[in-house]
């Protein structure tokens, strides 16, 4: 709508969870970095983060970082029961779904086993791992960790979740998943300096060069949002919106502001 006048190609704050756009703060570039170390020594992972923070870009990310070696396994709705997450594995691994657990079970194993023996590693990742209705689900997750041979495990397991996930491991009833996790890493905002170097990426991405928003623009985007990226994505597209309308080629405070209103930012998140 607004590409062609601001001399864009796409839309540069898209809410979709594209890996072209994702901006490797040091944050981010970090947990990327153990998500890839934890894949290839097939540990279980655990990674939280703020609503809004790239979680989920981040997963996109990782997969797009694999090669044909792996199996990737995306769980991304996981209210599921012990027996719908196991179902939901064995069709991911195109196995033939039974109503035995204990058969289900097996079948995952054997398949494991094969990708083993042909070099190939499975990766399992939970989005959303927060939303896992109750604690034999996850259960259910740490007997899959039992899968392994005297010196390595066989598949490796990605949580990912908002900060309740990590709260919720911490209660003593999860400790024996919680053993049995190799890393954890906590996502959180992007700092000012960061934020700017967010926008210009993201700019640049989407086909612009040159500068977007003033100064003035910057700080009063990042004491809206705080720096979470889903929150700059969503005044800086109204913003470019509203200039747009407006007839004005750059992106100035007055605009972060009317963008705010719009979406009904009453309170800074950061002064």
């Amino acid at each position: 709508m607004f590409e062609e006048f601001f001399s864009l190609e796409v839309k540069p704050f898209s809410k979709t969870p594209d890996p072209r756009f994702l901006f490797l703060s040091r944050s981010h570039e970090e947990a990327l970095a153990r998500l890839q170390y934890a894949v290839e020594e097939k540990e279980l992972v655990v990674l939280t983060g703020e609503i809004g923070c790239g979680k989920t870009t981040l997963t996109r990310a990782l997969i797009d970082s694999l090669g044909e070696k792996h199996r990737v396994v995306l769980i991304i709705n996981p209210r599921l029961t012990p027996s719908q997450f196991l179902r939901v594995v064995a069709r991911r691994f195109e196995i033939e779904v039974s109503s035995s657990k204990d058969d289900l079970l097996e079948a995952i194993y054997n398949k494991v086993y094969e990708d083993y023996e042909a070099g190939i590693t499975p990766v399992i990742i939970i989005d959303e791992a927060q939303l896992i209705p109750n604690k034999d689900t996850f259960e259910e997750i740490r007997l899959l960790t039992n899968f392994q041979l005297d010196d390595t495990n066989l598949i490796s397991l990605v949580l990912v979740g908002q900060t309740d996930l990590r709260r919720r491991l911490n209660h003593k009833a999860y400790q024996p998943l919680r053993q049995r996790i190799g890393l954890f890493f906590h996502l959180g905002p992007l700092g000012p300096e960061e934020m700017r170097g967010y926008t210009d990426h993201r700019l640049q991405v989407a086909g612009r060069s040159e500068q977007l928003f003033t100064e003035g623009a910057l700080k009063t985007l990042y004491s809206y949002s705080g720096g979470v990226p889903r929150i700059i994505n969503s005044l800086a597209t109204t913003a470019l919106l509203e200039g747009f309308g407006a007839g004005r080629g750059v992106i100035d405070e007055s605009l972060i502001e009317a963008a705010a209103r719009e979406l009904g930012f009453t309170e800074l998140r950061n002064n």
